[in-house]
């Protein structure tokens, strides 16, 4: 099994496509990062598990995932049963259901749904309830906005996206498309852009007294520098999932096999390119965050995200809140 030849036509572009639905799927945690390193109590906390944990558990699973794959095909007959769930099917009725098969399927399953669990509730809900209460504070708290992530989960019917491990590697690949350039657009902004210095009470100010607020609350480069590190993908994760067999749709199925690490660089180049530009308005400029008491209290009663205390949940109803 582990000395068997690849099967794919060219398997350096299979291996690339390989690495790009990975990253891809992985793509969202990567911009949703900060939503949880920002509790942090040390600079460097976040550290170990970006530079071990992550890239130990991707490996292991991905590689956890083909052994039992391949070996399932050996030894219950030749079929490739992709699916987890469907799998743990087979070797129930494989092995007649017999107590030890019942109780591996039943932790089996036991893990596949405290898996799931983990990612719907805190990669998923959680992380979009805060996007969306910062967002729109006023209407939207982290719970409403988790709520909100639960209606559209259920309206895309995500259990279409897993009709076929083809169709399933297509849409984790095709993830990447929109959210590589994201990427590389805030790695540009951070890191070269603005040298890592933030004027933090000007992230929360709404209005042009922000060194953020740009031109009406938009930076126009991003998303000019976003779509232009999405289109090039576009025709290839077009011919890959409607199987395109005519040659002319080879380099652009090769490019988009390429979607991750071609997306993440363009978007990074030409944000920093319109930066060097067009230079935005305060760089350079950096300040420590500095509570500010606005006059206008926050009722408890409404569903305001700052009536939420990130480290020790819901505050006191007899301390004053007021938004900064």
């Amino acid at each position: 099994m582990f000395h068997e030849p690849g099967a794919a036509p060219n398997v350096g572009w299979a291996f690339m496509f390989s690495l790009t639905a990975i990253l891809g799927a992985w793509g969202g945690g990567t911009l949703g990062q900060s939503d949880w390193t920002r509790y942090a109590t040390k600079q460097m906390a976040p550290v170990p598990s970006q530079l071990i944990a992550s890239p130990l558990t991707i490996t292991v699973t991905a590689v956890i995932g083909i052994v039992v794959t391949s070996a399932a095909r050996d030894i219950l007959g030749g079929e490739v049963i992709w699916n987890p769930i469907y799998l743990l099917a087979a070797m129930q009725e494989y092995y007649g259901s017999n107590s030890g098969v019942r109780a591996g399927v039943f932790f089996g399953g036991l893990g596949l749904v405290a898996s799931q669990l983990a990612i719907s509730v805190v990669l998923n809900a959680m992380s979009c309830g805060m996007d969306m209460a910062g967002l729109w504070p006023q209407y939207i708290n982290i719970r409403r906005g988790a709520a909100v992530m639960a209606v559209i989960g259920i309206a895309i019917q995500p259990w279409q996206l897993l009709a076929t491990a083809a169709k399933f590697l297509q849409v984790l690949s095709g993830f990447g498309v929109f959210l590589a350039p994201l990427t590389g657009i805030m790695l540009a902004d951070y890191h070269i852009v603005r040298q890592r210095k933030l004027k933090i009470n000007d992230l929360y100010r709404g209005d042009s007294s922000s060194i953020y607020w740009y031109r009406g609350g938009l930076n126009w480069r991003a998303p000019v520098a976003f779509f232009m590190g999405a289109w090039p993908m576009l025709p290839g994760l077009v011919a890959s999932v409607d199987a395109f067999t005519d040659p002319s749709w080879v380099g652009w199925i090769r490019l988009y096999n390429l979607t991750f690490i071609v997306g993440l660089a363009i978007g990074f180049v030409v944000f920093l390119g319109l930066n060097l530009a067009f230079p935005p308005p305060g760089l350079g400029e950096e300040a420590e965050f500095e509570p500010i008491n606005d006059s206008r209290p926050v009722s408890f009663d409404g569903p305001s995200h700052a009536q939420f205390d990130g480290h020790h949940g819901q505050q006191e109803k007899t301390a004053p809140v007021y938004i900064v």
